[in-house]
């Protein structure tokens, strides 16, 4: 995509990185409600998009419904309400044209390091260019990480053994070529989370035979791929009221979904296993593929669109092993049981390489960031770390129900220092005793290989990552801003302070000046 933006300017008061779902929606809520506030948004890749430009592997689609993982404030308007990466794309562009977001986007340029200053309020950030090496730097007084979680350049592959030895096409999905073709060649799929399940029934059409090699199963629920009710909806209502009340019926449906199987994972157990078994061919070991160790939503539930996995599975078109890999082999996989499979193409559907912060080195008055040595406040700043804000949405639910929150407070919260002439906000934990646990409740393997690379929460807010949409509607959206652990105040030279929470005057009750890193985790 060709880059309109100013690039002469290097001072700003608010800098997002990453113009990715998050990014593009952080961009829209700070034109909307700072208008006067100047801002850009810093992309390391060639075009905008983020996950839903990056991908290419066939099939690749949301695994939310549209009307929940779009924004609030523009109507999904397509019949599918999951859908695929073509149409996610062009509704993220859409959304960036049409508020003029897309003229504040700077492409390739990657973020490498920022450094914040207490003497001057303003964060200097390191930018390269990642088609010339040209290197700059820009000032900011807020810096707001929308990167997302991952690393662009690769995906996780575990170590095989015997991997040189395949003579065969070893495939990642984050980095689908676009030349492969695999018609009637045998594929093998490794993996059983979300990718795995989209690729498995859009391979099948066309591979002689498509295996899901799954060393555990995985909750699978069939979702129609259109939403009748929705689309009922926009007939009679129009887009705007149809887009409000299918939302509402949506977020409620989802999260008492994950509220039963949290209070009845046993009865969601029996529900999810008896709808397996009623797509899956007559006598098909469904305990043996289909029945987690582990009860549901303690991982991600994996959706597709029409039960399309079970129908490729019922055709003989796909099929579902649950082994492990001993080693790999010249003709394909040889598993821990002794069986081999015979494979034209591996495609490693192994999970992502979690990257915290977009990976921007962070350094506080001269001190490097540790991420693992700080705690999360409200689920969008770091104990210890002034004037940074960051995006990470649910993982038992929409992605952006949560950023939309996060947005909305953070630009409530630029309006309340404006208010009152703070410069600088820092989160500092009052307790140093007080016990943490990791950011995530999660039991993914991508996220539990990056534990000690990531934030921690607390036991108690703000310090709690939420993962409850109605709890974080009243935190984020309706209870104020301002609480005892976020200090605000004014840099040196800056107007005197005002106490953040009682409004008066005194000159020590807001100090902003960091509490050294190490004492806040």
């Amino acid at each position: 995509m060709s880059d309109t933006s100013d690039t002469t300017t290097t001072s700003f008061d608010v800098l997002v990185v990453g113009a990715g779902i998050s990014g593009i929606g952080a961009g829209y809520y700070l034109q909307r409600e700072h208008p006067g506030r100047s801002f850009a948004i810093l992309e390391a890749r060639e075009a905008s998009g983020g996950t839903w430009d990056l991908f290419r592997y066939p099939g690749i689609r949301s695994d939310s419904d549209l009307h929940t993982f779009g924004y609030e404030f523009k109507p999904w308007r397509d019949e599918d309400a999951i859908a695929g990466a073509d149409k996610i794309l062009a509704y993220l562009r859409e959304t960036a044209a049409e508020h003029g977001i897309d003229h504040r986007i700077r492409y390739r340029t990657r973020v490498t390091g920022a450094s914040w200053s207490s003497a001057d309020a303003r964060w200097s950030v390191t930018t390269e260019r990642t088609d010339t090496g040209e290197r700059t730097t820009l000032t900011c007084n807020w810096l707001f990480a929308a990167a997302g979680y991952y690393r662009y350049e690769a995906g996780f592959t575990p170590d095989f053994a015997g991997r040189e030895s395949y003579d065969g096409q070893l495939v990642h999905p984050q980095l689908w070529p676009e030349d492969l073709d695999v018609r009637g060649k045998r594929v093998v799929v490794v993996g059983s989370g979300a990718t795995a399940v989209t690729l498995v029934p859009a391979l099948a059409g066309t591979a002689a035979h498509v295996t899901m090699l799954q060393r555990t199963p995985t909750y699978i629920l069939p979702l129609p791929a259109q939403d009748k009710v929705a689309n009922l909806l926009r007939r009679l209502l129009g887009e705007e009221r149809a887009y409000r009340l299918t939302r509402r019926k949506n977020i409620a449906q989802a999260q008492a979904v994950w509220r039963l199987c949290q209070k009845y994972p046993k009865a969601a157990r029996r529900v999810i296993r008896r709808t397996n078994a009623r797509l899956l061919p007559p006598d098909y070991p469904v305990d043996e593929h289909f029945n987690p160790p582990y009860d549901p939503w303690d991982q991600r539930l994996c959706v597709v669109p029409d039960g399309d996995l079970f129908h490729a599975i019922r055709r003989g078109e796909a099929s579902v092993v649950t082994d492990r890999i001993a080693r790999f082999t010249e003709r394909g996989l040889a598993l821990e049981s002794g069986r081999e499979l015979e494979a034209d193409v591996v495609v490693t559907a192994t999970g992502l390489d979690v990257q915290a912060m977009g990976g921007i080195t962070l350094s506080v008055d001269g001190r490097e960031v540790r991420l693992a040595e700080t705690v999360s406040y409200k689920g969008m700043m770091l104990s210890g770390v002034p004037n940074f804000a960051y995006a990470i949405g649910y993982t038992n639910s929409s992605w952006t129900l949560k950023v939309g929150l996060l947005c909305e407070h953070f630009c409530r919260l630029l309006a309340h220092m404006d208010g009152r002439g703070f410069d600088t906000a820092v989160p500092v934990v009052a307790d140093p005793a007080m016990p943490t646990r990791p950011l995530l409740d999660f039991g993914a393997g991508y996220i539990q290989r990056a534990l000690d690379r990531l934030p921690r929460q607390g036991d108690r807010a703000p310090w709690l990552t939420s993962m409850n949409y109605a709890a974080d509607v009243k935190l984020l959206r309706h209870l104020p801003v301002t609480d005892p652990e976020l200090r605000l105040g004014t840099s040196p030279g800056g107007a005197e302070s005002t106490d953040a929470t009682t409004g008066a005057t005194d000159d020590t009750a807001a100090d902003a000046t960091p509490a050294p890193l190490e004492a806040t985790a």
